[in-house]
């Protein structure tokens, strides 16, 4: 049996064990479709996850709020990262976290909350680019996250959150808009470690490097080079071998950087490599994209 009809089948025995309650059942439910989200998040593993949340939700009991809200909440995350264009699942998502964040402030813990009001954010987020919601409304919501997902208690998210609300802030025609991202991944990387959080870490490096290279300012040099520090740190943990397609996307930012620096040579192997990466593991947009920057440098 595949991983899906497995769980799908834990799902069904769950759902008939009258020895448990219905609040206990529902529980067992959304921790069933939690593990369907888990890698990989293929379309049959979130569509089959989304049916268990529903299930869960008609299991609830009317007066259990907190546990219906945490059920919504789940839910929501598996129609954020639904594969495909369109906004509908994403705007579904949206008023799902609407609904609960009030329940959970309420009734929840602080980081439960945090985190709705995060996820919230990133559909504000994404919503924005399609012109169906304000940039200012999802970096609000990453605020409001903040208070709970600081720096001491919470470094991951708080990077998190830096990275989220630096690239809210490159989003916006502010001029100040590189600098105030320079400013996020900043205090992001003050938070993680090489060693502690070494995605956070390499993540937040990477989008450094991006934000200096698109600084317009008189220190043009100075920017591109500490880019090229940043890519650098970045690609001690996006290896080749551990993580094939982050190290070709940043391989490939490190090569506009030192096409732009005047190392040709060095930029055009980068490129080689990107590309031949890119094409491996069908990722044939950035394929082409590199291949188009090749062609320039």
């Amino acid at each position: 049996m595949s991983q899906v009809e497995t769980l799908l089948a834990a799902a069904g025995s769950a759902a008939r064990d009258e020895s448990a309650s219905p609040a206990e059942r529902a529980q067992m439910l959304m921790e069933l479709a939690m593990g369907l989200q888990r890698r990989p998040k293929t379309a049959q593993h979130l569509s089959a996850a989304l049916s268990l949340y529903d299930e869960a939700l008609v299991l609830c009991p009317a007066e259990d709020a907190l546990l219906a809200a945490r059920l919504a909440a789940r839910r929501a995350t598996a129609l954020q990262a639904m594969p495909g264009e369109g906004s509908a699942p994403i705007e579904e998502a949206r008023a799902a976290y609407e609904a609960v964040i009030p329940v959970l402030a309420r009734l929840g813990g602080p980081a439960e909350l945090a985190e709705a009001e995060m996820n919230l954010g990133l559909c504000l987020q994404h919503l924005a680019g399609a012109g169906r919601a304000r940039i200012g409304e999802a970096i609000a919501a990453y605020q409001r996250a903040l208070r709970t997902f600081d720096a001491k208690r919470y470094p991951a998210e708080f990077a998190i959150l830096q990275s989220n609300l630096a690239t809210a802030f490159l989003s916006m025609s502010s001029p100040l808009r590189e600098a105030l991202a320079v400013q996020c991944f900043e205090e992001g990387l003050k938070a993680v470690s090489l060693v502690e959080h070494p995605v956070e870490y390499a993540m937040l490096q990477n989008n450094l490097g991006n934000a200096l290279q698109s600084i317009a300012s008189s220190h043009a040099l100075e920017n591109h080079v500490r880019a090229l520090a940043a890519y650098d740190e970045a690609l001690k943990v996006r290896t080749r071998a551990a993580r094939p397609v982050e190290y070709a996307n940043t391989l490939a930012n490190r090569a506009n950087c030192l096409w732009t620096l005047g190392r040709a040579d060095e930029a055009q192997t980068a490129y080689a490599e990107a590309q031949e990466l890119f094409e491996a593991h069908g990722e044939l947009d950035k394929a082409r994209a590199v291949a188009e920057a090749m062609r320039g440098a």
